[in-house]
């Protein structure tokens, strides 16, 4: 069978209109092996597009065509995002642009700023490859419109992104990522803009650097400095020497760093995955833990925006869950001060408890930060299960692991001084509120077979279960300590089901979690067997 005339037609409308010349030699090269028998599936993929931009932006493999992460693409898009903007009456404000140290995120950068400079927006350029909390801190810092990260944070290696942070007068949580309805309106606005090759994008731009402006910031979160050792990884990624700075300014400056994992590398050579999340990611850094003989292992991931815990056992290092930390930096913070503290509906229900406690108000909202930031007023603390940990909205509204760093260099170094242990703490509050085990688990599915799965268990739950509803993709399930709550993944043809058993408060902690494991493990036998 010949080419289909369709796929030929877009394929030569695409090259036409990329102002790229490595990619469009890329997808001529894939129209070329289509038109002399060499396949047509290539080239179909790169067609496939295009990407969808949702309320983390845009994300795909950097490739050509209007399926991949390409100067073409990143063109219309900012295109798309600087029609919205005017249109909203911000032409002339300030814009500011991020980039990690991905493939092509530096070239991305450039015209995503060029695109916003000739558009009529003042650009400010954050200096090199830069974490991700900084443009974030920069856009409420500068009182800007909008903020653009280049960036695809723990994906794999040939995925690069673009993600969107609204500003004041244009959102109603300024420095936050975007909601609904403006990510439909934003994707409507990318698809009606021009063809890339006609988009202007060489605007004057100005270099900006808020760096000594955030380490300042978030030095303040540090204040029970002592002898701590810590062992840290920036798992190839930009925040290897932000993390060192911000810890030095806190008073913590017996820092040893994972070696081979320390500069930014694109290619993540030690990591089968580069997200602190995945067996084996934390293997160096646990490594060096018990190497060095340090009191606390901290990782980040490849743009800073996640956190991740390892501590020393009689049994050797383990990491800490998402659930652990999260508790743990939650009630560190409310020790020091009051106010509103969130979580989401898959997250342990622990950090309501542990609120109740020190009289402060909680709330629970749907996954992701876009929901957590805007969990009501007084809001002084927020977290997920996936590693990510608010710990000051008032200058970062959204996860920042190297706040979150520092924090968690307070908490085990005032453990430190009172003889104690960050497992210790641990310990404290379950004593308080009880053991909360979590587990999640994650199954490749095709959508359709996912809606299915929601239907069936909402519609029939297992006996003994109660069932609500979240939100419409959401499902939880709930029965006298246990809860199960199920949704389909954001990113990927995945259905993803998050499992919590809870364990009255006791004295005895170790025999508790040994019953908690117990319960643990049947209900993920049973659940793992009804999803399918």
């Amino acid at each position: 069978m010949g080419l289909d005339p369709a796929l030929r037609d877009a394929a030569m409308r695409w090259i036409a209109d990329d102002p790229d010349p490595a990619t469009r030699a890329d997808l001529q090269k894939l129209l070329v092996d289509a038109m002399t028998g060499g396949g047509s599936t290539a080239l179909a993929d790169a067609l496939s597009g295009p990407l969808r931009f949702g309320t983390a932006g845009l994300r795909g493999p950097v490739r050509a065509g209007p399926s991949g992460m390409n100067v073409a693409v990143v063109r219309r898009a900012t295109a798309g995002l600087a029609a919205w903007l005017v249109a909203r009456g911000a032409r002339g404000r300030t814009v500011v642009v991020g980039r990690d140290a991905r493939h092509g995120s530096e070239a991305f950068a450039r015209e995503a700023a060029g695109v916003l400079a000739a558009a009529g927006f003042a650009v400010h350029v954050l200096p090199g490859a830069t974490p991700t909390p900084l443009l974030a801190f920069a856009v409420q810092r500068r009182g800007a419109a909008a903020g653009v990260q280049i960036t695809a944070s723990h994906n794999p290696p040939q995925d690069n992104g673009y993600k969107v942070y609204l500003g004041e007068g244009v959102s109603d949580a300024p420095g936050a990522q975007l909601t609904s309805p403006a990510d439909a309106e934003i994707e409507a606005a990318i698809g009606a803009a021009a063809a890339a090759v006609a988009i202007p994008a060489d605007g004057p731009t100005t270099v900006d650097d808020p760096t000594e402006e955030y380490l300042d910031r978030v030095a303040g979160l540090g204040t029970a400095t002592t002898g701590l050792r810590i062992a840290f990884t920036p798992m190839h990624g930009v925040g290897g020497a932000m993390v060192v700075h911000a810890l030095a300014r806190s008073g913590f400056t017996d820092v040893h760093v994972v070696g081979a994992q320390a500069a930014p590398d694109p290619d993540f050579p030690t990591v089968e995955f580069p997200n602190p999340e995945e067996p084996g990611a934390t293997d160096l850094l646990l490594a060096l833990a018990a190497e060095e003989k340090v009191d606390l292992a901290i990782a980040l991931d490849p743009d800073a925006d996640r956190c991740a815990l390892g501590v020393p056992t009689p049994a050797g290092w383990r990491m800490l869950t998402g659930d652990e930390t999260g508790v743990l930096l939650g009630d560190h913070l409310l020790r020091r001060r009051t106010g509103l503290v969130a979580t989401t509906v898959v997250s342990s229900s622990m950090l309501a408890k542990v609120a109740a406690a020190h009289g402060a108000p909680s709330a629970e909202t749907l996954t992701g930060f876009k929901w957590i930031v805007r969990a009501g007023p007084g809001l002084v603390y927020g977290y997920e299960e996936a590693l990510g940990y608010c710990v000051d909205p008032e200058a970062v509204r959204d996860k920042d692991g190297i706040a979150a760093a520092v924090l968690a260099a307070d908490l085990a170094a005032g453990l430190k001084i009172a003889g104690l242990t960050v497992l210790d703490r641990l310990d404290e509050l379950s004593r308080a509120h009880g053991v909360h085990r979590t587990v999640g688990i994650s199954l490749r599915m095709a959508p359709e077979q996912r809606d299915a799965v929601i239907a069936r268990l909402a519609g029939a739950p297992p006996e003994g279960w109660s069932a609500d509803r979240p939100a419409p993709d959401v499902l939880r399930l709930r029965n006298e300590g246990a809860r199960v709550v199920v949704r389909p993944s954001g990113t990927e043809p995945k259905l993803k089901a998050y499992l919590e058993i809870v364990e009255p408060p006791t004295d005895d902690v170790d025999a508790a979690r040994a019953r908690a494991d117990g319960r643990m493990a049947a209900l993920r036998e049973e659940f793992t067997a009804l999803i399918g």
